[in-house]
């Protein structure tokens, strides 16, 4: 049989867009003399729904919708994502489930067995567990249907299951031929070659081909890149789609040989992919068009900036210089720079009267007392005041340009810098900003060569460097990837890599006193196995009298 994938990009409780989506592509499909089409997990409904599945009306809309969806693809076998009504002792009121469109009705469901609850996944807290699954006949062969995380669990591949049972098990034992795996499986760095590994080790120890097709675009903080394959019995790549952009690609079951699309390679270009289609997404999905940030001549706003262009065009950006005191005139010919070469409006509001009418305003309560870090915050703040301001007036998304090595530390000024709709690069360690700012210049010279070669400094004290507070971000980044995404011990990364231990503990410290700051932070986009967000829940109000855990 002919089989194709509809890779397409969903929005979340937009029944009417995914329907068209499906039914659009089903025919094309159709069109083409395919016999069934695959789509992502709740396709129809987007994902992830989170508790909008609570709401009787939403699950009410999904069944009218999945019903049009049968009436209008008769002529073809159609397999979406969809909720479904539970019979549960859990209390859950739905399931996630995929169906089987046949002659206009609904002929076959399969619900999911694994729930995920780590990371970014809460699906038990929405969701009741299927408690058995079955083959489907489809052309006189039997077919195991599985919805993304039934597929995770193989014993084969994984050295600690979080599982009891698996469902690619289960299925192919009871005669399953062809493995059809729907997923909604969210983009971090090297997981596209994971997913291969993984449903690889599946093809070879059980000699079947296998079809996963994966959402694609971003939903909130979450990016999906689709990268849907199909892999022969012998694991070798017979079907493949484009990463981060919609696409249809189809496969024979009996041939073995299908459409491979090419696809970007490399760390710095995937990163960048995902944040383009994460931006995009993301001010689209909320009902915005044009953006807002500002531009200190630093890399990381210049960085932003560049995303920003090309994930919404050029017309749709406006940068905001806002020269205090402190910034050099490098920094402003620097920000003014980028701007031309990217094509972007441009707007320069000085900072300086604002920032002494506070100082004036703050004289009598502050007498007596030196200058330290609350001025430097009163000009971050001055600054997020101004381009919060432009956003209202021009109805401009503002974007943060903050990195995530900086917000680690709490290197940022809650109500300043951090003020915003999207955090762009807050999943991105300030040395892989200067890669990527590589990475974008390799196409074409937008950021000045001065932004990438000066030395970083937030510009508000005088002769102030990120140095003055910070390790090098090369050792500041790898003691953060150790504590941060491993949970490894201050001492245990200070042994393995030869840090002094007072740093590490203080760089600990620094980052369990700053959890604060990042649940009030604006939205980042998700680019790493752990961000920071709702994938990495840590209390604010708690007593950790050693940071870190060290002695």
């Amino acid at each position: 049989m002919r089989i194709a994938l509809g890779q397409i990009n969903t929005v979340v409780g937009d029944f009417s867009g995914n329907s068209e989506k499906i039914i659009e592509y089903a025919r094309r499909a159709r069109s083409g003399g395919l016999d069934l089409i695959l789509f992502p997990e709740l396709s129809v409904c987007g994902y992830p729904p989170r508790d909008l599945v609570e709401r009787p009306w939403f699950v009410e809309r999904n069944r009218l919708a999945v019903e049009n969806i049968a009436r209008e693809t008769q002529g073809i076998a159609v397999i979406c994502g969809l909720i479904t009504p539970a019979n549960s002792s859990t209390g859950k009121s739905v399931l996630n489930s995929a169906a089987l469109l046949r002659d206009g009705k609904i002929a076959f469901v399969q619900s999911k067995r694994l729930l995920p609850t780590y990371d970014v996944f809460d699906e038990m807290r929405n969701f009741a567990p299927a408690d058995r699954q079955q083959l489907f006949a489809f052309d006189g062969q039997q077919l195991a249907l599985t919805i993304c995380e039934d597929a995770w669990n193989d014993k084969h591949f994984w050295d600690r299951r979080l599982y009891g049972v698996d469902p690619v098990e289960d299925l192919i034992g009871a005669g399953g031929k062809v493995l059809l795996n729907i997923s909604a499986s969210p983009f971090y760095l090297r997981k596209r070659e994971l997913r291969h590994d993984m449903l690889a080790a599946i093809a070879t120890n059980y000699r079947v081909p296998v079809a996963m097709v994966n959402q694609v675009g971003g939903n909130d903080s979450l990016v999906f890149d689709g990268s849907s394959f199909v892999l022969g019995p012998g694991g070798e790549v017979i079907a493949q789609a484009k990463s981060f952009e919609e696409d249809l690609i189809c496969f024979d079951t009996e041939t073995l040989t299908g459409d491979v699309r090419a696809r970007d390679e490399g760390l710095e270009s995937s990163a960048y992919s995902a944040l383009v289609l994460g931006t995009r997404d993301y001010v689209h999905k909320c009902g915005f068009r044009q953006v807002v940030l500002g531009l200190s001549g630093g890399i990381d706003s210049a960085l932003t900036a560049c995303i920003a262009v090309d994930a919404l065009g050029r017309e749709n950006v406006v940068g905001v210089g806002m020269p205090g005191p402190y910034s050099s005139r490098g920094s402003i010919d620097d920000a003014a720079e980028l701007a031309r070469n990217l094509g972007i409006r441009f707007e320069l509001v000085p900072i300086g009267d604002i920032f002494d009418a506070f100082g004036k305003a703050l004289a009598p309560v502050f007498a007596g007392h030196q200058p330290d870090v609350t001025e430097e915050n009163i000009q971050a703040r001055v600054r997020g005041s101004l381009i919060m301001a432009v956003s209202n007036k021009f109805g401009c998304l503002v974007l943060t340009t903050g990195n995530k090595s900086e917000l680690g530390v709490g290197y940022c000024t809650l109500y300043g810098d951090m003020c915003g709709g999207l955090a762009v690069i807050s999943d991105v360690p300030k040395t892989l900003v200067y890669r990527l700012a590589n990475f974008v210049n390799s196409r074409s010279p937008v950021i000045p060569q001065s932004t990438i070669e000066k030395p970083p400094s937030a510009e508000l004290r005088a002769d102030q460097k990120d140095s003055d507070s910070l390790p090098p971000y090369e050792v500041l980044d790898a003691i953060l990837e150790d504590y941060i995404a491993d949970n490894k011990a201050p001492d245990a990364i200070s042994a393995e890599h030869g840090y002094d231990p007072d740093l590490v503990r203080k760089i600990a410290c620094m980052v369990d006193k700053s959890e604060y700051k990042r649940q009030q932070a604006a939205p980042g986009l998700k680019i790493s196995e752990k961000a920071f967000g709702f994938g990495r829940r840590y209390p604010i109000a708690a007593k950790v009298e050693v940071c870190g855990g060290s002695d």
